[in-house]
């Protein structure tokens, strides 16, 4: 069921639902999350099942603002709090140690926590009306500081950016909040910060040369400091994938397929930034956003499409090899791998 997200009453429902042990469709400003109380395991466990998600794959625990670290987390380097001061609330997620016996299930047993605070307004009112004080009439009712939230697909697939693909892949029966399309699209930077240097694990909206600005320290890539690396969110080798068969290639492999092919071509999407050629009517043909930013909010919901549209092969250019474009080309390389 999908409720209004702007609407304060389907806000306290949410809230009563999570604080209840139930799932939730929750939007943010990177994708829509499936939420369950991140301190509670059966909740939890519901989120593995849901998505048929492996339990030792930890998830990301979404807080209302800064103050929600301490529930979570036993410690904050001076760099961490660089990066939450410069970006929170914000798609950015931070790996920190983790406080002992707290939100197990949703860390993968990890002695570690990723922690979140998105930006989005709908996400940020039912986070705060989570952490309420507990009503006294209602038996067993608690405050949950944090919510467990991945993207609310199955385990693997595309990440859903509107209240619709959630309900289309994981059934009516969900109760989902409608926040709009996200804007940014496409998930969350990780950076590792239990090793003392600041280790990007997942790029995303927020680049490495912004990461270094503000906290003053060059993020080292996880093959620079290959050891203890926690295990992470959306760092699957194949992810991200739909159920037609990606392919990546630059703009002149392209034309060549599509001149080889010719008029009896069928079956394909291409979302390319280049201007293509084709003497068939039977292609999907899209045009992929000059601007990085611009793709990354249309990724996932054009990857969709093309599924709806019955297409067996996606053939996609290779976004440019420049910092800004590093989470577009990561999502599309793990989806190309499946």
């Amino acid at each position: 069921m999908i409720l209004d997200g702007n609407d304060p009453s389907a806000i306290a429902t949410a809230a009563r639902a999570l604080r209840s042990g139930a799932l939730l469709g929750l939007p943010t400003e990177t994708v829509y999350g499936l939420a369950a109380d991140a301190s509670s395991d059966a909740a939890v466990a519901q989120i593995f099942a849901a998505k048929g998600r492996p339990s030792d794959h930890p998830l990301i625990v979404h807080v209302a603002d800064a103050a929600g670290i301490a529930h979570f987390a036993s410690d904050v380097p001076a760099f961490a709090q660089k990066l939450v001061d410069a970006f929170w609330p914000g798609p950015l997620t931070l790996i920190l140690p983790r406080l002992p016996g707290v939100a197990t299930a949703a860390t993968g047993g990890q002695d570690s926590v990723g922690l979140r605070c998105p930006a989005h307004p709908v996400a940020h009112a039912l986070l705060v009306a989570c952490a309420a004080p507990a009503d006294a009439a209602v038996p067993g009712d608690a405050p949950v500081w944090g919510v467990a939230a991945p993207s609310a697909n199955r385990f693997g697939r595309v990440s859903p950016t509107t209240a619709q693909h959630v309900q289309d892949e994981l059934g009516e029966a969900l109760l989902v909040l409608d926040g709009g399309p996200c804007q940014v699209g496409i998930e969350s930077t990780i950076v590792d910060c239990t090793r003392g240097v600041p280790v990007l694990l997942r790029p995303g909206a927020i680049t490495r040369e912004q990461i270094q600005q503000a906290c003053g320290m060059a993020p080292l890539s996880k093959e620079d400091l290959p050891h203890h690396t926690p295990r992470a969110s959306g760092t699957l080798e194949a992810h991200y994938a739909p159920a037609a068969k990606v392919r990546l290639m630059d703009a002149k492999a392209l034309q060549t397929g599509l001149d080889l092919l010719g008029a009896e071509a069928a079956h394909i999407a291409v979302y390319a930034r280049a201007a293509l050629r084709t003497p068939s009517s039977k292609l999907v043909m899209r045009r992929m956003p000059d601007d990085a930013s611009a793709a990354a909010q249309q990724l996932f919901a054009a990857l969709r499409a093309f599924d709806d549209q019955g297409v067996k092969l996606i053939w996609i250019e290779t976004p440019p090899a420049t910092p800004e474009w590093e989470g577009v080309r990561d999502r599309l390389q793990r989806a190309a791998a499946a």
